[in-house]
């Protein structure tokens, strides 16, 4: 048993650096379009499936109560936390429009809608960040396995290379705690950070 738990440990620390070596550049330009969002006055939308769904919600917290320093709250909604929104949406429509209606109805042109999807192909999660991108939503996506085709139209990605559900999910929020912490360092402390 020991064994299989430090198997699991390292595959996981194998998978971040692998994540972290592919998108390095891209976790800079999704820290700086957070940063440019919400010094403009915008929020942030986040949405996922699952535990996806709760790594949504997880980070929202983070910003509106605070991460590591103390500093002002800052504007960020999960989507998959009204429960009545959700099931009336999805009893009246469709399951597949739960993120695109409230995106419509709560998103703005400049804010930030950040998809998460293990999978990369999330129907509700596409539809979200398709509806965004026409709102003039910037889009940011977090995937896994291949990227599927929320890759594609997201206007900023990141994709973890692996196709083990609970790897992707341990890399996503290791990169949600790296981006929460140089937002409030570069909104709050203002280091010359490189």
């Amino acid at each position: 048993m020991q064994d299989y738990i430090i198997k699991i440990f390292r595959e996981s620390n194998r998978i971040k650096e692998a994540f972290v070596n592919e998108n390095l550049g891209k976790l800079v330009s999704i820290v700086e379009v957070i940063t440019a969002a919400l010094k403009a006055g915008n929020k942030i939308l986040l949405f996922g499936n699952g535990g996806s769904a709760a790594d949504a919600q997880h980070l929202a917290a983070e910003f509106v109560n605070r991460f590591v320093i103390e500093r002002p709250p800052l504007p960020a909604i999960a989507l998959t936390t009204d429960s009545s929104i959700i099931t009336s949406i999805g009893n009246d429509y469709d399951f597949s429009d739960v993120f695109k209606k409230q995106i419509r109805a709560l998103g703005q042109a400049g804010d930030i809608a950040w998809g998460i999807s293990t999978s990369g192909n999330s129907v509700n999660v596409l539809k979200g960040l398709e509806t965004a991108k026409k709102l003039d939503l910037i889009t940011v996506a977090f995937t896994g396995k291949d990227g599927g085709s929320i890759a594609q139209v997201a206007d900023f990605f990141v994709n973890v290379p692996s196709s083990v559900t609970a790897r992707i999910q341990e890399a996503h929020i290791t990169a949600g705690h790296a981006i929460c912490d140089l937002v409030d360092i570069k909104l709050f402390q203002k280091p010359d950070l490189k």
